[in-house]
């Protein structure tokens, strides 16, 4: 019996009294497995990924495989990244309360439901309407008040809020978009995958000096949806 108790908590698919999973332990779960069982220590990111409740940003039917370790669908050709991922890519950018924040593919919208959780201002762009669509009500539905969603192409970024403290992109792109290095503050940051547009990628951590200078470091390959442009 605890062996099939076992089976089931790894699978996501613990039952509740009226058959739903137990959202809330599974994502204790997940923190702990997932994130700090590697080498997520940021006790803010920690606490984020702790709070945002993943399961509401999949369609329906995954639901149960929300806390689990890797992506998800979530319609159009698009998928919500594995936890850990969003974890490590917000790790990375070394967040402060203060710091407004870009994100470039806005998709399920759990990213910016995290990044909300740690700075005062999060802008959002996806290209994708009926995506964009569905993230905006979903935000304004969990009451996130300090995120705004943009449809549009993210590749040109959101000049009328730069300058940015710190930029994400969550697809991945076969060379650095201009427009979002010129956007990102003195100081500021930036994670996003660049590589070919087939395999894998670099996932790189761009960090701009006081004279506009890029200081670029690796951090590890990744797979990512493709960056999409509008035709």
């Amino acid at each position: 019996m605890k062996s099939l108790i076992s089976l089931a908590l790894c699978l996501g698919v613990l039952k509740g009294l009226w058959g739903q999973p137990d959202f809330p332990q599974l994502r204790q779960r997940m923190v702990r497995e997932q994130l700090q069982s590697r080498d997520i220590v940021e006790g803010s990111v920690l606490r984020a990924l702790r709070k945002v409740p993943r399961h509401l940003f999949v369609p329906e039917k995954y639901r149960a495989e929300a806390y689990s370790d890797t992506p998800l669908p979530i319609g159009e050709g698009q998928t919500i990244s594995q936890p850990y991922m969003v974890a490590f890519m917000t790790q990375a950018l070394r967040l402060k309360g203060s710091d407004k924040v870009l994100e470039i593919g806005t998709g399920s919208s759990y990213q910016a439901a995290v990044l909300a959780e740690l700075v005062d201002s999060v802008y959002t762009i996806e290209i994708v309407e009926p995506l964009g669509e569905a993230a905006a009500k979903r935000l304004q539905a969990l009451g996130y008040e300090n995120i705004q969603v943009r449809i549009g192409d993210g590749y040109h970024g959101w000049p009328r809020q730069a300058p940015f403290d710190a930029i994400i992109v969550t697809a991945g792109a076969e060379a650095l978009p201009q427009p979002l290095v010129d956007q990102l503050a003195e100081g500021g940051r930036m994670v996003i995958p660049v590589g070919p547009h087939q395999g894998v990628r670099d996932l790189v951590l761009l960090r701009k000096k006081r004279n506009g200078k890029l200081v670029r470091e690796s951090l590890m390959p990744v797979r990512f949806v493709p960056f999409t442009r509008e035709n």
